[in-house]
């Protein structure tokens, strides 16, 4: 049986550093967000759902959907929203497992599914095991101001807008400390990974 571990923490919390780690070890990475913009694309079941739902005037020229158009319409209106992850989630849910069976297929020992909103989507029904990647909210927020060129409040309501990175930590069976050199990083992660005997 493979072991499927969760991989995720916060905006700008150094989890894509940690992804790219994985990958390096030769350990299959799937990822949610990914899969997340391919199952909306044109011609995809949830495409044409979210279309039934939210109408033509969410389209781009070219048929796409434009998810700044989308974005306005659920940013605000929690119901909108929960419409719009009623069509998505079980879609994003039915690939990865997909994604996650053909690597097992082909013999992978662990599979790491890289899901940013693990907890707040409600799927850790689907992990062994769930590392979370972590730093300490001052760099958090210096991180994603300088990454993203946000203001201080623009920063700070992307951050609120997510589930308190120590409150995701309490739920971890694993926690990499992110706030030092990527080889701290790395060398966490290996440890995890022996402790585990995922590798």
């Amino acid at each position: 049986m493979a072991l499927t571990i969760g991989l995720t923490g916060g905006i700008a919390s150094g989890k894509s550093t940690v992804t790219k780690m994985i990958r390096e070890l030769g350990i299959p990475v799937i990822d949610a967000d990914q899969i997340a913009r391919d199952v909306v694309k044109v011609g995809e079941e949830a495409y044409k759902q979210i279309i039934q739902t939210f109408g033509q005037n969410i389209l781009q020229e070219n048929g796409e959907i434009d998810r700044a158009k989308l974005g306005a319409i659920v940013f605000h209106n929690e119901q909108e929203r929960k419409k719009l992850n009623a069509i998505v989630h079980p879609a994003v849910r039915r690939r990865m497992l997909a994604e996650k069976e053909a690597y097992v297929q082909k013999g992978a020992k662990t599979v790491v599914l890289d899901i940013p909103l693990l907890f707040e989507s409600e799927l850790t029904h689907l992990i062994d095991k769930i590392i979370v990647v972590y730093v300490d909210d001052d760099v958090q927020l210096e991180r994603l101001m300088k990454r993203n060129g946000f203001s201080k409040e623009e920063a700070l309501a992307r951050i609120r807008a997510q589930m308190p990175l120590r409150e995701k930590v309490k739920k971890a069976d694993a926690v990499i400390d992110n706030n030092g050199t990527i080889e701290e990083t790395k060398q966490q992660l290996l440890q995890i990974f022996k402790r585990w005997n995922a590798l």
